[in-house]
């Protein structure tokens, strides 16, 4: 995972080739292989660490993959940056959660290290390549993933005279835990009833905020200030319960194995199914076949291509956020769209 560069990043059209190199020796750090694997041993309780492969890094962190005598073939992120206990721990807890479900495969994280004055996260190392052929069977798998946890609350119904009958608990709320992160930016999942007011002020809210601090882009908040008054008529007529979401899945974030689809980088929260869809459509995409199977389980709703719109909305801010104003024109072009 992570052995090529984000593609998503070097799609920006004014950032050189060097200016990425240059962002990500700012962001991402290394460390030495004889640092990491005494790091591992230590850890992980291993005798024998070696290093293999020729490691990698997305736009965030960087990684490298480690054979040991306890946990096997191990894959470690790793990034120096002050924020990366918070950005890490919060991965680890999705890949929890999204593992949990017992649907779409996720590497099974093993632990986060303070590292200097960075982090590491060491989880399961997969060998991994194109989602090919897997495509149809991941949109039957994230869709399950999707239905998850209203299943759940279906049980809990029907069993509600039983006692410790499983050891998962429906979740009624929308938000997540502890703060995980879409890129490096942390995101507030504190708990919502509200779904509607949980992406308006704690997804978008934060986007514009951030945007407005580092930009002031008067035409941006003006269209904010519009949006935000139409964003509820949207939901009209949805029922929306809680799902598990992964949060940032676009093609990047999805690969096989031997067996089927992995999925891996979450930003993971619960929140409107059709979320996840909405980067699903970015960038490249997936195939007919995923969202056929998809929408198999999960047929569209009412005013979802709008919807899409506004998902889509929250991942150009993000990336104007973390790399500049080569998405301010998308950002501004679905908020026009919308409030047209």
């Amino acid at each position: 995972m992570l052995h090529i560069l984000s593609a998503r990043l070097l799609q920006q059209p004014k950032l050189t080739w060097k200016k990425f190199l240059q962002f990500r020796r700012l962001i991402g750090g290394t460390s030495s292989h004889t640092d990491m694997e005494s790091l591992l041993k230590k850890e992980l309780g291993c005798s024998m660490v070696k290093s293999f492969g020729s490691g990698g890094g997305g736009c965030i962190s960087s990684g490298q993959s480690y054979e040991t005598d306890t946990h096997g073939q191990v894959f470690v992120k790793m990034n120096s940056e002050s924020g990366a206990r918070l950005m890490f721990d919060g991965e680890k807890a999705g890949l929890e959660a999204l593992m949990a479900t017992n649907t779409v495969r996720v590497p099974k994280p093993y632990k986060v290290v303070d590292n200097g004055g960075g982090a590491v996260l060491i989880m399961e190392h997969l060998d991994m390549k194109g989602l090919g052929r897997h495509a149809a069977k991941l949109g039957e798998l994230f869709a399950k993933m999707h239905l998850h946890n209203e299943e759940l609350g279906k049980k809990e119904e029907t069993e509600s005279s039983r006692v410790g009958s499983g050891d998962q608990s429906y979740v009624s709320r929308f938000g997540f835990q502890i703060p995980t992160c879409c890129g490096y930016i942390p995101q507030d999942n504190t708990w919502q009833d509200d779904w509607v007011t949980f992406y308006t002020r704690q997804k978008l809210g934060q986007q514009i905020g951030l945007v407005e601090k580092k930009t002031g882009d008067r035409e941006a908040l003006e269209l904010w200030s519009r949006l935000q008054r139409i964003i509820p008529d949207l939901f009209k007529g949805i029922d929306i319960k809680p799902a598990i979401l992964h949060g940032d899945l676009w093609g990047g974030n999805a690969s096989s194995v031997t067996d089927g689809p992995v999925i891996f980088d979450p930003a993971t929260f619960y929140g409107h199914h059709e979320f996840d869809l909405g980067i699903a459509g970015m960038f490249g995409g997936f195939g007919s076949s995923f969202y056929s199977a998809y929408h198999s389980l999960i047929p569209k709703a009412p005013g979802f291509q709008k919807r899409s719109e506004l998902y889509q909305l929250f991942h150009y801010l993000n990336h104007w956020n973390h790399f500049g104003s080569g998405y301010r024109g998308q950002s501004l072009s679905i908020m026009r769209s919308l409030v047209r």
